[in-house]
């Protein structure tokens, strides 16, 4: 292929143009497939990708060369768990300044994205080495301000300021996953990925979660069933993110570590336990293998 513009279709639409590398990065990232039509400056018509001469296969010989992919590095069925190695004393360092931002409000798009930078930056996934986080502060300042801010509006003593506080709140993290998910590359390049979760369904369950609280432990279901709805929902990669932990496992774990950090000098160590077995309950599965 030469240094040409490209269109390719996506959910009925004309998308594009893109260069040539990134429409190999759209190929190897699974956006763009072999049943994918696509047309250049020069092609007749509309063609699939897979038709293309040297445009899948030139992408398989590139991806030769990099560390094992799922089916080489995968655990028995498929699974491909994520992890996460953090420091004992600079992990809590950065989620002190998180919430040292969150309480001042003005720093908080810069403590937000650098403890996002810390904890992706040591995040493993197999088949995608050297993950990174390109997310800056400046990107979406100004949701990180109006979420802090809320956050003190919603402890007036007023039930309709407390609601559309917490409507509002709800919106905007929803805004910061999707931006965040954005943000994530790997070896230098953008993985391309998306979330489509809706924000009026992300409400629900944020909602939902809320009133849960009231059962005592069935917020602990919840929050996974929270989470396995995020993963359906993210999109741009070949293989399906899933989120494996279970309510009771969720529950137990989440009650140790609030009962420990009563205790003050456990909090390090409870943190790193808790984030780590929190990042290990994501995994990569085959989409094929779904739906098999």
């Amino acid at each position: 292929m030469s240094n040409r513009a490209w269109y390719y279709a996506a959910q009925g639409q004309q998308q594009g143009p893109v260069s040539e590398g990134e429409l190999r990065d759209l190929v190897a990232n699974g956006r763009v497939t072999a049943a994918t039509l696509v047309w250049s400056d020069g092609m007749a018509g509309w063609e699939k990708a897979g038709d293309v001469p040297g445009l899948m296969s030139d992408v398989a010989d590139r991806s030769a060369g990099l560390p094992p992919t799922l089916a080489e590095a995968a655990l028995p069925g498929g699974i491909a768990p994520l992890s996460v190695k953090l420091e004992l004393w600079p992990y809590l360092g950065w989620t002190l300044l998180f919430a040292l931002g969150e309480l001042v409000v003005i720093p908080t798009p810069w403590t937000a994205t650098a403890l996002y930078r810390y904890v992706i930056d040591r995040l493993r996934v197999p088949g995608r080495p050297n993950l990174a986080f390109t997310g800056q502060a400046l990107d979406i300042w100004y949701v990180f301000i109006a979420m802090g801010v809320l956050t003190y509006v919603g402890m007036s003593d007023k039930p309709l300021i407390q609601l559309l506080a917490t409507l509002a709140q709800s919106f905007l993290s929803w805004m910061v996953i999707r931006w965040a998910i954005t943000k994530l590359a790997s070896n230098g390049q953008p993985l391309a990925l998306s979330f489509e979760g809706s924000p009026l369904v992300y409400f629900g369950w944020y909602v939902l979660l809320l009133v849960s609280v009231i059962t005592i432990v069935g917020w602990a279901w919840v929050v996974t069933g929270w989470m396995r709805w995020i993963c359906r929902n993210i999109a741009g990669t070949r293989r399906e993110v899933v989120f494996n932990a279970s309510g009771l496992q969720m529950l137990w774990r989440t009650l140790a570590f609030a009962f420990g950090c009563a205790f003050i000098i456990p909090i390090p160590w409870l943190l790193r336990w808790y984030t780590e077995w929190y990042v290990s309950q994501f995994a990569l599965v085959r989409r094929t293998q779904l739906s098999a």
